[in-house]
């Protein structure tokens, strides 16, 4: 009698677990000539800006930008210039969805914008450190910050190579690797199979 009580109580956990792996979070990897990467989106908690990323990766827009912007003790930027620092054109901006008030910790990935809050088209970064000023104070123009929608969970090594290489002047921009990082693809991991 005691084992079919456990199993019973056990029942609600599994079928939990099952439904979590049903429904687990994409992931995306990012070869970068100096390694890759792989991110873990939050479709629940910035959907539509995890909707625009995936349309990037599906249309192969990321294949050959750079990470034109590299601040060690901040974070690392891409996916909108080529090696040449020409402008990718861009779909329309989406909203900023950073009132999902998640944080900017290290290893989050959250989308670049302009000073206008909802400007973000393709560009993203890398937080190399806790960056608590791009976090969410309030919906002002000042204080709304930048949207988190994902994390590394895997590759953090290469993010710190890329953090760490020598930049400079290029294109009218600061701190811009002196040798191109370039985004060689951007890729879905493919779904784990249902359990049967």
């Amino acid at each position: 009698m005691k084992t079919l009580t456990c199993a019973l109580l056990l029942l609600p956990l599994l079928a939990a677990f099952t439904a979590s792996a049903q429904n687990a979070n994409p992931s995306v990897v990012v070869k970068t000539s100096m390694g890759s990467f792989t991110l873990e989106l939050y479709p629940d908690k910035a959907p539509e800006t995890v909707k625009n990323f995936l349309q990037y990766v599906d249309d192969g827009f990321y294949a050959g930008t750079i990470f034109h912007r590299v601040i060690d003790g901040f974070m690392i930027q891409g996916g909108g210039l080529d090696a040449n620092m020409t402008k990718k054109a861009t779909r329309a901006p989406i909203v900023n969805e950073a009132g999902n008030k998640l944080k900017n910790l290290a290893g989050t990935v959250a989308m670049a914008r302009t000073g206008e809050p909802n400007s973000a088209t393709a560009q993203f970064f890398v937080n190399v450190v806790d960056n608590v000023a791009l976090d969410y104070r309030d919906s002002s123009r000042e204080g709304i910050g930048y949207c988190v929608f994902g994390k590394v969970t895997a590759g953090m090594d290469v993010v710190a190579k890329i953090k760490a290489v020598p930049t400079g002047m290029k294109g009218g921009m600061r701190d811009v690797p002196t040798t191109p990082v370039v985004i060689e693809s951007v890729t879905r991991v493919p779904a784990a199979p249902a359990a049967k």
